[in-house]
């Protein structure tokens, strides 16, 4: 009986929840509704912001890559370089061995020649002796009609014996050297060939390293692609929860405002957002300096290629006060991407200044802070993709990056 009691009163109770319920979330005040979507966002944001230092580890190994792809490609330059010096060497050797080659060859033609004409002048005396018959040398001078005729003819066969000598001598000397000419001449071919094959061999070797050359290359080229997709996803990111922080700040702005305006009988707080289109925004260092790099297009100091940038580098010493540019709501203030530690300022109409390479802990303000013109929100450092302690400044209208420099008076 007493549970059949119970039961209605568990319904009642149940609805009796269901009613106060919505009365409860409309006393939420719509500034406190909006500092609950700014928390859930900030949970967003810290997955994110997880992501995002995931992304950079992962830029870290890509960097890593690509410096080992650079070392082996430098390598791989110089062994290419070393054997087309050696080919050089060999062709040059080959050169040499072929001009002598060449020149034995043709000694060895003429002195083929100069037997084969010998041969030639031989024979022919032989066969005049055979048609005419052997006759002595004695009896040539014994037919002598006087010892003059003796003496002429006594000469003329010392000059025809001599010349019989001289033409045997030859040929044998033609002979040797046709010899050794054959001799050497196969050596020199041996060695061509040797060195011909040695050449083909480097030239084998060099066409492996230039594979291997290129495969570097092609690797190093994908690595940079996807360091340059990583960082463009990576500050996508940036803009997407800069732009849902600055829709919210200035709803909270708006709806405390509404609030305080409210409770002390229409007397309204003082505007965050007080920029006008157009106007100049104070100098964010303590002093001008000289700009390292300019807006716009220019080499990218990690790549050595052209790439867009996005602001101006102000260098200064680490440490140097960096100030607010003009009135706002700080929309980022955190470590992120290529920017290192990193703030952004929301100046309402849509106009952002953006502060990148912050020295570690050197943040001095928090999401959701209202600034002023001047103020100090942070201190210069090198952290994420910087090269030396600087100032990398942005203006964003409408999130476009435009030249920062005629807002802040500098050429």
């Amino acid at each position: 009986m007493l549970k059949k009691s119970f039961l209605p009163l568990v319904a009642a109770a149940g609805l009796l929840g269901t009613l106060l319920l919505p009365q409860y979330g409309f006393a939420i005040s719509e500034s406190q509704r909006i500092e609950q979507e700014l928390n859930q966002l900030k949970k967003t944001k810290t997955a994110v912001q997880q992501k995002a230092a995931d992304t950079e580890k992962e830029k870290g190994k890509v960097q890593q890559e690509k410096q080992q792809s650079t070392t082996d490609l430098n390598t791989i330059l110089g062994q290419i370089d070393t054997t087309n010096q050696k080919l050089v060497s060999l062709n040059e050797q080959t050169a040499t061995v072929s001009d002598a080659l060449k020149d034995n060859a043709k000694q060895l033609e003429d002195a083929g020649a100069r037997i084969t004409t010998r041969d030639q002048m031989l024979k022919s005396r032989l066969r005049l002796m055979y048609m005419n018959g052997v006759v002595s040398y004695a009896d040539v001078l014994l037919s002598s009609t006087n010892f003059s005729d003796f003496l002429d003819r006594l000469n003329a066969l010392k000059s025809i014996v001599n010349q019989d000598k001289e033409i045997l001598e030859a040929n044998k000397r033609d002979r040797d050297l046709v010899a050794a000419k054959r001799v050497t001449i196969e050596k020199q071919l041996a060695e061509v060939k040797d060195l011909y094959a040695q050449a083909a061999a480097i030239k084998a070797d060099l066409v492996v390293k230039e594979k291997e050359k290129e495969v570097k290359i092609a690797s190093l080229s994908k690595k940079e692609q996807e360091l340059d997709e990583i960082t463009e996803e990576a500050e996508k990111q940036m803009l997407q929860v800069a732009r849902q922080e600055a829709t919210k700040q200035l709803a909270l702005q708006q709806a405390k405002a509404a609030e305080a305006a409210k409770q002390s009988s229409g007397k309204a707080p003082a505007p965050a957002y007080t920029y006008t289109p157009g106007g100049k925004f104070a100098y964010p260092l303590p002093r001008v300096v000289n700009k390292s790099s300019d807006f716009g297009v220019r080499i990218d100091p990690f790549t050595g290629k052209q790439a867009g940038h996005t602001g101006v580098d102000l260098p200064s010493p680490q440490g140097t006060d960096i100030y607010a540019a003009e009135d706002g709501v700080v929309i980022l203030a955190t470590w992120w991407s290529g920017y290192g530690n990193c703030v952004i300022i929301d100046h309402g109409k849509g106009v952002w200044t953006l502060y990148g390479h912050i020295r570690n802990d050197g943040i001095v303000v928090d999401k959701g802070d209202t600034v002023k013109r001047g103020q100090k929100i942070a201190e210069v450092g090198a952290t994420g993709r910087a090269t030396g302690n600087h100032l990398h400044f942005e203006v964003r209208i409408n999130e476009n990056p435009v030249d920062p420099k005629p807002y802040i008076g500098i050429k």
